[in-house]
């Protein structure tokens, strides 16, 4: 599954959840947030990562602290422009799929 249909297959998912899309791509020099979502006051930054095997890492385990941390930065970056959810609480979720199945992890990591 290539990357943008990995994150349309997790958006329908996570809308079947209850979460509402805010942003979806939103780039910036350091990185990139694939989808910015809401759910119950919350904002919800989910990462999105495919593999079609297991050979070298999980999509789970793709998201090192190296990728966290650009994470991060957009994260910070998006609630600059964006400054109405900065009293929001901020959760980062990942959201992988390998080989065809699906794992959604909310809270994967957090800011500190």
């Amino acid at each position: 599954m290539k990357g943008a249909e990995a994150e349309s297959a997790a958006l329908r998912y996570l809308q079947a959840q209850g979460l509402k899309l805010i942003a979806r791509n939103a780039r910036y020099p350091l990185g990139e947030l694939d989808l910015v979502m809401s759910h119950n006051q919350v904002l919800v930054i989910v990462e999105v990562r495919s593999r079609r095997s297991l050979g070298f890492a999980s999509a789970l385990e793709s998201v090192d602290s190296r990728k966290q941390a650009r994470i991060l930065r957009a994260a910070q970056l998006f609630i600059v422009e964006h400054p109405h959810y900065a009293s929001w609480p901020l959760r980062f979720d990942v959201f992988a799929i390998d080989d065809g199945k699906p794992q959604w992890l909310q809270n994967a990591f957090d800011a500190g």
